[in-house]
């Protein structure tokens, strides 16, 4: 058995804090300042158990003293009960960074629109079952306190908190999880298709309530990497039954009466209200997508086990208040989080973002910041009172040619080889580096994990990378384009003009970076136009597959991969991220009923990764497999890679227990390992 539990504290020995907390109080424990407690069982956390044992002491709880009135914001919450009714019988005690916190204040926020850069914020308050700690390494419990593996990976349960409650106060149990899995995520009604975390080898798995507190995952075949996939992923493995369940009509038979009563055209439409079609927890809130119901309704927002509520929500902005149920405190039994309230601001435009930022207005961002910005935030960091630091980055920027465009003639060349080589090695990466990166970046080729693992060999992460202008135009010149009408530019070869549409967010490339490629492939006579749209533009036109290049930013660490075979899958991404093939993954979902049937290297890139789940990550057979799978990525070039290259951090000095972080981007999740919540407002 591979089992990951607490249960009492025979983990180490105390360490003379005995005398330090002889009066009962528990010492103020940090990660800058340990005060002689020994580390538990994971790094910069404890179980309450075996904090008190390693510490000599009992811990007593408080709360944030505006808590109540907070709470009398969650529309369809009750009077609090006492903190010791809210929290579990077992909350995790977190041991802050630098100090302990003061309550209080407003955490102010910009994000690009509604469901578009909006992750920043969410990450700084989401859950799940785990998550990775900050070394970005180490799996380390969260909403659940263990968790076991059996010895093939085919069984992974999951132990959570006794008395552990959501927001509104109704309990948090195993059956809430087995109500996500069964009646949300496999349900037809709710979402078209599953998600590809969601399946094992494309079957479904088996959850099995053991008890209130105990859940099982019983999976078809193995897959190891369905630990990280809860770990780093925004798709949170449970929803309220309670709540939820009311208007689900396996769960209730006056599903659909109850949700008419409320002005719903029926249950399903009342979870799609509050659920909607995806795990992205920050779609609109019934207070936006239907104000004209809020009065009538029992909650603006679905009960939650994140660390802040939605209790306003407009076409401008949202306003959050922390959860008065929250499961989490630090090592003096200060309920988290600390900040009282977040405020969100949308703002599309990148100048007006810069200039917020530059004025101290905003209390943290890195979404849509790229390193073209940093110059000028880094000029003014002693003016406007914050920090910029420049992290390393794991994705870069990728341009995908649409391989399933709807012109004929653009599919023909797109979905050629030979002019995705010319296009990549029409790239001067070393000029892009300098000029838009200040030479700090590295020219890359995407391989489908990055950072590449030991298993990809340097031929693979630098193919077709080498600027070769002379090789370029030969390639062209093979698959039939030529420059008929003496322009400058190639056409297609059936004749027609060609002229790219390279439609780009801020949030997902520089624009920078988009004009510098456009004029590079200019140079071997290939004709673009570049233009800057909105992401819910940009993601709308990917979406119906009406984009020529895909542009945007992508990467997939192997902790990542292991619990999910989206990316290397038809059309390789989600709706939020960088797609190309939307023909061939229609294909796919309809069982060839209707889309683009993909190509061989394609299908068997697809069972390629379904194999690789399944093994023991490490082991000969997944790293020869692994070296297969990049290899096949890269030398298809459906995503032509760029420069690697570090992005800004920013955070305003007012912000405390902010750390460094270690990875700049979206792929262990934005905020997460950073424990938003022990975060705080010193003003």
């Amino acid at each position: 058995m591979k089992r990951i539990l607490l249960s009492g504290v025979a983990l180490l020995a105390l360490t003379g804090m005995a005398q330090a907390a002889q009066n009962g109080g528990c010492p103020a424990v940090t990660v800058a300042d340990p005060q002689g407690v020994a580390a538990g069982a994971f790094p910069q956390q404890y179980e309450l158990s075996e904090f008190e044992e390693l510490a000599g002491c009992k811990l007593t709880f408080s709360e944030n003293p505006e808590i109540a009135a907070l709470n009398a914001k969650i529309m369809g919450n009750g009077e609090l009960p006492p903190l010791a009714e809210r929290l579990p019988k077992e909350p995790l005690v977190v041991a802050p960074y630098d100090s302990i916190g003061k309550y209080g204040g407003t955490f102010d926020m910009l994000s690009n629109a509604t469901e578009a850069g909006t992750s920043d914020l969410l990450s700084v308050r989401h859950v799940n079952f785990v998550r990775f700690s900050d070394d970005l390494q180490t799996i380390v419990p969260n909403v659940a306190k263990g968790w076991e593996w059996n010895e093939d990976f085919t069984q992974l349960t999951f132990f959570l908190r006794e008395g552990h409650k959501w927001s509104n106060g109704t309990p948090f149990t195993a059956e809430d999880v087995k109500f996500w899995y069964d009646n949300l995520v496999m349900d037809p009604n709710v979402r078209a298709s599953p998600p590809g975390y969601a399946l094992v080898a494309g079957e479904p798995m088996e959850v099995v309530v053991v008890d209130d507190q105990t859940v099982q995952f019983n999976l078809p075949s193995p897959k190891p990497g369905l630990l990280s996939q809860f770990a780093t992923s925004f798709a949170q493995g449970f929803q309220s039954k309670a709540f939820l369940g009311q208007f689900h009509p396996d769960i209730n038979p006056n599903a659909d009466e109850l949700a008419q009563s409320l002005g719903f055209e029926n249950g399903y439409a009342a979870i799609a209200a509050y659920y909607g079609n995806s795990d992205w927890t920050d779609t609109p809130t019934p207070m936006l997508s239907t104000p004209e119901l809020v009065d009538g309704l029992p909650a603006a927002v679905m009960p939650s086990l994140e660390a802040f509520l939605t209790v306003r929500d407009t076409t401008e902005g949202r306003r959050y208040v922390a959860n008065p149920y929250f499961f989490q405190v630090d090592t003096a039994g200060n309920q988290l989080p600390y900040i009282s309230e977040q405020s969100e601001t949308y703002v599309s435009e990148n100048e007006v973002r810069i200039l917020k930022l530059i004025n101290g207005e905003v209390d943290y961002k890195l979404q849509s910041l790229t390193l073209p910005s940093a110059p000028i935030l880094l000029e003014n960091q002693e003016k406007g009172d914050y920090t910029v630091n420049l992290i390393p980055s794991i994705g870069m920027a990728t341009f995908a040619f649409n391989v399933t465009a709807e012109d004929p003639g653009k599919r023909e060349v797109f979905g050629d080889v030979r002019f995705r080589e010319a296009m990549s090695i029409a790239m001067n990466r070393d000029e892009l580096n300098e000029v838009v990166f200040f030479g700090l970046g590295e020219p890359r080729q995407y391989v489908g994990f990055s950072p590449a693992p030991d298993f990809v060999d340097m031929e693979t992460r630098t193919y077709a990378i080498d600027y070769d202008p002379d090789r370029a135009q030969a390639l062209l010149d093979e698959i039939g384009m030529v420059d008929t009408d003496g322009d400058g530019f190639r056409e297609l070869p059936n004749g027609e003009k060609l002229v790219l549409n390279l439609q780009f967010s801020t949030q997902g490339v520089s624009g920078q970076l988009v004009e510098l490629v456009a004029q590079q492939w200019a140079n071997v006579g290939i004709q673009s136009t570049v233009k800057e749209v909105t992401d819910d533009e940009y993601r709308s036109a990917q979406s119906s597959n009406q984009l020529d290049v895909g542009i945007w930013g992508k990467g997939q660490p192997l902790a990542v991969v292991l619990g999910n075979s989206i990316s290397w899958k038809p059309p390789f991404a989600d709706y939020f991220s960088a797609r190309t093939g939307m023909l061939w993954g229609e294909w796919v979902e309809s069982n060839g009923a209707a889309g683009v049937e993909p190509p061989e290297y394609v299908k068997q890139m697809s069972a390629d990764i379904d194999t690789f789940l399944g093994l023991t990550p490490g082991s000969p057979e997944a790293n020869e497999l692994g070296a297969k799978l990049s290899k096949t990525m890269a030398e298809s070039l459906l995503f032509i890679g760029t420069v690697n290259a570090p992005g800004p951090v920013y955070n305003r000095n007012a912000l405390k227990n902010f750390p460094v972080f270690k990875t700049w981007g979206f792929e262990f999740y934005r905020t997460y390992p950073y424990r938003g919540p022990q975060w705080y407002l010193d003003e």
